[in-house]
């Protein structure tokens, strides 16, 4: 099960950082993705860390300005944001992938955590 919170509302330009905590099982080997899903839209990839922490990657719309972490000891992955605009707001999700390559597209995950919304006012 994964747990995703952090979330709130914030003033653009400011800062938030989501946590997804793992629980029942361990989710050290897995790769874990954060998703977000604006009004309307497709759930879109914002970044994904591979389980060693070797590989990150980034949507280019975050890139420069988010940047994930993982901490196995805690089963925790975290989303740092910084520098957050008005179209940064979104539910996220956080997924777990039991794969060694990391994957970008929501199709490529086993599990999803509930979503914290993110609200960003300009």
């Amino acid at each position: 099960q994964l747990q995703a919170s952090g979330g709130g509302l914030v003033q653009a330009g400011g800062s938030l950082r989501l946590s997804c905590a793992a629980s029942g099982r361990t989710f050290s080997s897995y790769a874990i993705g954060w998703f977000r899903q604006a009004p309307g839209k497709e759930r879109e990839f914002v970044a994904v860390i591979s389980w060693n922490t070797s590989s990150t990657y980034y949507a280019d719309s975050v890139k420069g300005r988010f940047t994930i972490s993982r901490d196995n000891a805690k089963n925790t992955v975290y989303l740092q944001m910084n520098s957050l605009k008005p179209e940064d707001t979104a539910v996220y999700y956080c997924a777990a992938r039991n794969r060694v390559v990391v994957a970008t597209t929501p199709g490529g995950y086993d599990y999803w955590g509930q979503g914290t919304l993110v609200t960003v006012s300009s």
